[in-house]
């Protein structure tokens, strides 16, 4: 466990293990150093929603429509235009596996009935299930002041899902998605590839490095790991594999529980940036070259393995009749924003 000075949080790289069942936390560092989360903060925007379904306000074919709001967002996204429809099942297929930053503002808009009442949903429940170091000021994860979290929420909050929710665990497990025209597979590259690997979600952006909450079951035991700051795509692969097997084959005897480690390391009142460290140009020389021939990022873990079939894609797009909307119904839904250029999607690295 180290501990991290306040002049050099980018020194750090936050990660742990925990039984969903036991709380058990078998590894842990810098768990509660303030981070991005990137579009890990999709799992609250989907644990947000999840509670709204439970409280009988929508259900999973409530059509969630896309608004000029939601489709100005810049990508990852899925480009459909306001007048557009989907339903909420198709909606958390592309939020989760597509990680579409429209489709988390479209659904936002949709549960909370405005963007900012969702946002404030979200803060709600954070507090709610004792994530206490936690604010989010969008439901999609792009960076901006007063968005941060902790290695230490994010279990909470993915074991909170995993408990609460287990009707809907498939969401975060299927190896990706179809539309009829193009396929989509899951970004969580250990979906098919480590042996009882069941999800959750991945996230990047300059500032945060390479993120992912990962969660896995086998012979009965259940654990959930969390990754900040990795260097690459690979390298947050590799080490949520390690994790994961680490927790389903250790003992958890003389291991303390999630609620007993008390808040530690230096320079937790602030937000930890590692842009220049995951967004040079030397960085991205190496993540170029730790290419394979068809120019998949090389994984060096022993506890991850090829899929040598097709993907299992589920089925995810537009309501029937919504695909095409009117010109003149189309401006009217843009407004001012019609003129603005398409944001250029960020790079994957």
């Amino acid at each position: 466990m180290s501990l991290v000075a306040a002049a050099a949080p980018a020194a750090a790289n936050p990660k742990m293990v925990v039984d969903v069942n036991s709380l058990k936390v078998y590894e842990q560092e810098d768990i509660f150093l303030k981070w991005y989360p990137a579009s890990l903060t999709k799992l609250m925007t989907a644990y947000t929603t999840f509670r709204a379904i439970k409280a009988g306000r929508l259900t999973l074919e409530s059509p969630v429509m896309m608004t000029k709001n939601a489709a100005a967002e810049p990508p990852s996204k899925m480009f459909y235009k306001p007048g557009q429809a989907l339903t909420l099942d198709s909606a958390l297929k592309m939020l989760l596996i597509k990680s579409a930053n429209d489709i988390a503002v479209a659904i936002s808009e949709t549960v909370g009935g405005s963007e900012p009442a969702f946002i404030a949903m979200m803060n709600a429940e954070a507090r709610r299930i004792g994530m206490t170091s936690s604010n989010f000021i969008n439901p999609h994860g792009l960076p901006g002041a007063g968005q941060y979290t902790t290695a230490r929420d994010l279990a909470v909050l993915a074991i909170t899902i995993k408990r609460e929710f287990p009707q809907y665990a498939a969401y975060f497990a299927y190896e990706g998605f179809t539309t009829g025209k193009k396929n989509y597979p899951n970004l969580n590259m250990l979906i098919g590839r480590f042996d009882g690997a069941d999800g959750m979600k991945t996230g990047f952006i300059c500032a945060s490095g390479f993120n992912q909450v990962s969660s896995a079951t086998r012979n009965g035991r259940a654990v959930v790991s969390v990754v900040l700051g990795a260097d690459s795509l690979a390298g947050r692969a590799d080490e949520s594999a390690r994790l994961l097997q680490l927790g389903l084959t250790s003992s958890g005897a003389g291991k303390p529980g999630l609620g007993q480690i008390a808040p530690y390391g230096e320079g937790r009142d602030m937000v930890a940036d590692i842009s220049k460290e995951i967004c040079n140009p030397k960085a991205a020389k190496v993540r170029a070259e730790n290419r394979d021939d068809v120019g998949r990022q090389k994984l060096t873990s022993p506890f991850i393995h090829e899929i040598n079939r097709p993907l299992n894609l589920v089925a995810a797009g537009l309501i029937p009749g919504t695909e095409k909307v009117g010109k003149a119904q189309n401006q009217a839904a843009l407004g001012d924003v019609a003129n603005i250029p398409i944001p250029v999607p960020r790079p994957v690295f």
